[in-house]
């Protein structure tokens, strides 16, 4: 269940809502997790917006745009990893309508420490995480078998 935090400078993006939605779902079909609701309602995107100048490089372009992405220990291989990277930079691009973006758009891959996922007010494992998927899912089946 992942965290997206995009910043960038107010207006970079004309529909931030879209953008993140998008951004949620790139990375739960990358993760190649199962399309559960524990996964969907858990895979969220927050934009940012900040006040103009409240970034800058060292020569004070402040036309930037920071991703981080947080998920669980072991959650993205080096193919998941590059992946994240390749196209959220495209999608931050495209939402911005700016290709030229894609230079200037930082993606940051950061994991929890095992047992540093909480949901539902519980430090989860990454074995607790899987197990309530499991359980998740066999409720699903079991419910889809009933009607």
């Amino acid at each position: 269940m992942p965290m997206i935090d995009v910043y960038a400078t107010a207006g970079t993006f004309a529909d931030p809502h879209t953008l993140a939605r998008t951004l949620a779902d790139t990375l739960k079909v990358i993760e190649q997790v199962p399309d559960i609701p524990m996964f969907r309602t858990n895979t969220a995107a927050f934009v940012h917006e900040l006040a103009d100048g409240a970034l800058s490089n060292v020569d004070g372009d402040s036309n930037y745009v920071r991703v981080q992405v947080l998920t669980n220990a072991g959650a993205l291989d080096r193919p998941k990893q590059l992946a994240v990277v390749e196209q959220f930079t495209a999608i931050v691009a495209e939402a911005a309508g700016d290709p030229t973006l894609t230079e200037r758009t930082w993606v940051l891959l950061t994991e929890a420490v095992e047992g540093g996922w909480g949901l539902g007010g519980h430090a989860n494992t990454n074995e607790e995480l899987v197990q309530a998927a499991r359980a998740q899912i066999a409720e699903l089946q079991a419910a889809a078998r009933k009607d």
